[in-house]
């Protein structure tokens, strides 16, 4: 192992013992800590926690959304450890802000591996901030789950052998949304687009199919991360006069831009698409600030098998938090983890490897997602293929919270992004370091 790079080195246990790293002139700890720490659970008999790293933004932009796929994570791993934990191991989660900012994403990401050995990471919304999470995981061949980062180059360039994506992503709302709108709305349009990868990406995908149907883009303006004020874009938008708007705009921005835009009375024309919309960006917006079309995966109020039963048990796991009800972030968060789980108690161990294989092969029937069509994982792209839906503002609303109306459906494979595959290139799984926690 002299030839081994070091970060590499530490993790990998499965053909030699901690005592052997330890003694191995390697000048690193063994990876399962610190013999104090272990002697503990070596004088109790007992089998050490399995730590799970929880990556999601508590301060950001994406600080509301980080907080509801956190709570979605932690259910899941409740709902295991009530049932004796996985492999007869407690699970222990570990939480560090990772601030929707990429450098600090790395090194919570680093110091979750190396210092808290957290055998697997979970969590993202910012797509900069899930790419260098992967990118140190790789590292180390931790898996982890990009819970809700949604820009293609996720499943595309910026693909990994560790890494799961877990949510849609701004080519398959896309495909979902477009088409209809322009039948609909008009040929012309305007692209509104933070200007980040995520961003830069959905608006690309956007364009792509507007063109493929005989659409024009008529202008693109690219918006800062944590614009406040959407005036000069706004005022831009009045002397264009496009037939559609198509925003890529996330997070607190988009809170703000919806707010500005019912004020200007702009909501009603042109007419407006979200690509995307996240449940925390818009819980408590009144019925004006809820205007256009856009896509999620998942609504509470979906007439499923498990719906009903899913919002109870949040909200008595939950009774003060401010959002009421389950939303799509909380969904893929809660997902994401009890696969995760899942996969580990069929591999029957923490090895990495096995387990990659395992969410590889993953299929889930359309009852156990609570969704309309069966999902998949992709083992190409490593990007859960699931059922997409459209929604607009409900006007008609059963209960104060039911705030969309789910307008379509649409299936995995009416939406699939069939450019992910050739840009994305897995490491083979010999040049991915192997562990078992």
């Amino acid at each position: 192992m002299s030839n081994v790079p070091e970060s590499q080195s530490r993790r990998r246990l499965i053909k030699a013992s901690a005592l052997s790293l330890a003694t191995g002139g390697l000048g690193v700890a063994p990876f399962f800590g610190p013999w104090k720490a272990n002697h503990a659970w070596a004088q109790a008999a007992a089998k050490k926690p399995l730590v799970i790293g929880l990556t999601m933004d508590a301060s950001g932009q994406y600080a509301a959304s980080g907080g509801e796929e956190r709570l979605g994570a932690m259910m899941a791993i409740k709902e295991f450890n009530d049932k004796g934990g996985v492999l007869g191991r407690h699970i222990e989660a570990i939480h560090m802000d990772t601030e929707t900012t990429p450098a600090t994403a790395s090194r919570v990401a680093e110091r979750m591996i190396t210092r808290n050995e957290a055998a697997f990471l979970i969590g993202a919304v910012h797509s900069g901030v899930a790419n260098a999470i992967s990118q140190v995981a790789q590292k180390y061949g931790t898996v982890y789950l990009n819970t809700n980062s949604s820009s293609p180059t996720e499943s595309g360039k910026d693909c990994h052998r560790v890494k799961f994506v877990w949510d849609g992503n701004g080519t398959n709302f896309s495909h979902a949304i477009v088409k209809n709108a322009m039948k609909v709305n008009g040929k012309n349009w305007l692209l509104l687009t933070n200007d980040y990868v995520w961003g830069h990406t959905t608006s690309k995908a956007t364009r792509g199919i507007i063109e493929a149907n005989g659409g024009k883009v008529v202008d693109e303006l690219l918006v800062p991360q944590n614009t406040r004020d959407f005036a000069a874009y706004l005022l831009k938008v009045q002397q264009i006069k496009p037939d559609v708007v198509a925003t890529a705009v996330g997070g607190d921005d988009i809170k703000a831009l919806r707010q500005q835009v019912v004020q200007l009375k702009m909501n009603n024309k042109p007419a407006w698409i979200n690509n995307q919309q996240d449940w925390p960006d818009v819980y408590g917006l009144g019925p004006e600030q809820i205007f256009g079309v856009f896509g999620t995966n998942w609504y509470y109020r979906l007439d499923l098998p498990g719906v009903k039963e899913f919002v109870a048990a949040y909200q008595k796991q939950y009774p003060g938090v401010a959002i009421k009800v389950p939303g799509n972030v909380y969904y893929n968060g809660y997902m994401a983890t009890r696969e995760l789980l899942r996969a580990v108690e069929r591999a029957g161990s923490t090895n990495n490897i096995k387990v990659i294989k395992e969410l590889e092969g993953l299929k889930v029937n359309a009852r156990d997602r609570m969704q309309h069509f069966d999902a998949y994982m992709n083992p190409v792209t490593h990007q859960m293929q699931q059922t997409i839906y459209m929604a607009t503002y409900n006007d008609q609303p059963a209960e104060k919270d039911d705030i969309f109306k789910m307008l379509a459906h649409v299936s995995p494979q009416e939406v699939e992004d069939k450019d992910a595959g050739g840009a994305c290139k897995l490491e083979p799984y010999d040049a991915t370091p192997s562990y078992e926690q």
